[in-house]
């Protein structure tokens, strides 16, 4: 148990230039600080066993929730349950950066649209 910041944190590269953290990573739950650039997105996709949840810290999501869109600003979340259909987005001229938390982990859990 101890603290940790982002600089410490694993890093890697998503999507087109998007850059996530791995805050915490187990199989129970992962916690990951992403960061979006402007008009970037991610690709249409479910999740059969993980319910995600995210918070934005920073600029402002689009999220598009099984055939709905939810706009996102800072200190704002929204939850989405597993076998539920998601994208996120980053429809504005700055980048969003935001907290996604998984229980269980994603790993090996995502199917593409």
């Amino acid at each position: 148990m101890g603290k940790i910041h982002k600089e410490q944190a694993e890093h890697y590269i998503w999507g087109d230039s998007c850059d996530g953290w791995y805050l915490e990573r187990d199989a129970d739950r992962t916690i990951i600080q992403e960061r979006m650039p402007a008009g970037t997105s991610e690709i249409k996709h479910v999740h059969q066993h993980a319910k995600q949840f995210f918070f934005i810290l920073s600029g402002e999501a689009v999220m598009w929730v099984d055939g709905s869109v939810i706009t996102l600003k800072p200190q704002e979340g929204c939850t989405i349950l597993p076998g539920i259909p998601h994208q996120i987005r980053n429809d504005s001229s700055q980048d969003v950066e935001f907290l996604v938390i998984s229980t269980p982990s994603t790993l090996g859990d995502r199917t593409a649209l």
